[in-house]
């Protein structure tokens, strides 16, 4: 049954980059690993992680839509911008590398690591084997404003180029996560049960903002979803989310209101800043390992399932809570982390 959000959706182009629904599987294991079983509490993945293009992750669900608007507009060239183990970039490298458009990625060091593995491999080594052209700028380089220069540039030789910002959230790209939301309860109608909590991370907020929007338009409300924020303070995230929530739902033609308070971060999980390694978040990548044999990022989804596993430790969920964990991929990310897991 098409319902309003769908019918909303359906008015924008998209690239079908995802090749149908991401699973959703039990982690049963973890269930009984944190006592979960006997309060009746269930958890669940959802594998956005589970994809068939560039090693998967969440941004192709926002690049669908990015990319959809660039077929329709002629585009032949994207440039986009993040850190040097973005996972938006690799993504965005392998999108042009499987649709023939030229890429270049204008990275810059926000993250205060020099290791070998950092600068080399992981993400780094995806986007050259995906053949885009890469630019490393200095930490605080305003790199947003060095690819609207660049592609003012190549349009200039008669490219046409499409700008992408970081991590591609954008209300366009964020719709990605709002027809995310519409997958998630279709899944749950097919699996018998209602989920009381969405968790993610919460980087530039696109995944937030879209399964908030989305939730919001299905009549569960914004609360639905919790974040742990892995960028930037619980305030700073709160204040972007709510504004780009706000943005996407007046881009689907929606006149709703969200309340501040109905945007739920937690910052607790940060550290001492964006991709610098907690303890937490160690025990938490290597707990998702050993007890499901799955893999998550150090970064964005390591933060937040250590969220997660602390807020189920100290009994935040009510008995017979079903708890949805979106895992949002990156984990090429692991790969230059290396001496974090190994030293």
């Amino acid at each position: 049954m098409q319902t309003q959000l769908d019918k909303s959706l359906s008015a924008f182009a998209r690239a079908d980059l995802l090749q149908g629904p991401t699973p959703i599987q039990r982690a049963e294991r973890l269930e009984q690993l944190l006592g979960l079983q006997p309060r009746g509490i269930r958890l669940f993945l959802k594998r956005d992680d589970h994809m068939l293009l560039g090693g998967g992750g969440n941004k192709l669900r926002k690049l669908e839509f990015h990319i959809g608007a660039a077929q329709q507009a002629g585009i032949d060239t994207i440039i986009t911008v993040g850190g040097v183990q973005s996972n938006h970039a690799r993504l965005t490298a392998a999108v042009c590398a499987r649709l023939g458009l030229d890429c270049e990625l204008i990275l810059t060091r926000s993250v205060p690591k020099s290791e070998v593995d950092y600068e080399l491999n992981g993400n780094v080594l995806l986007d050259q084997l995906f053949g885009a052209q890469l630019q490393v700028l200095a930490a605080g380089t305003d790199s947003l404003a060095r690819a609207e220069t660049r592609a003012a540039q190549l349009r200039e030789s008669g490219r046409k180029v499409l700008v992408i910002s970081m991590g591609g959230s954008t209300p366009l790209g964020s719709l990605g996560y709002a027809r995310c939301a519409a997958e998630i309860a279709e899944q749950e109608t097919a699996l018998g049960l209602t989920f009381h909590q969405v968790v993610v991370p919460n980087g530039s907020a696109g995944t937030h903002a879209g399964l908030a929007t989305g939730f919001q338009l299905l009549g569960r409300g914004t609360s639905v979803v919790k974040s742990y924020s892995v960028l930037s303070d619980r305030d700073s995230s709160a204040t972007r989310t709510l504004k780009l929530t706000q943005d996407t739902l007046a881009l689907l033609g929606s006149n709703a209101i969200v309340r501040p308070e109905a945007i739920v971060i937690d910052g607790s999980q940060l550290g001492e800043g964006y991709g610098l390694p907690t303890q937490a978040m160690q025990d938490a990548v290597r707990l998702m390992a050993r007890a499901e044999g799955l893999l998550i990022d150090p970064v964005y989804s390591g933060k937040a399932f250590a969220g997660l596993v602390a807020d189920l430790k100290q009994g935040r969920f009510r008995d017979g809570d079903n708890v949805l964990f979106v895992m949002t991929g990156g984990t090429p990310g692991l790969y230059a982390y290396r001496e974090t897991f190994q030293g």
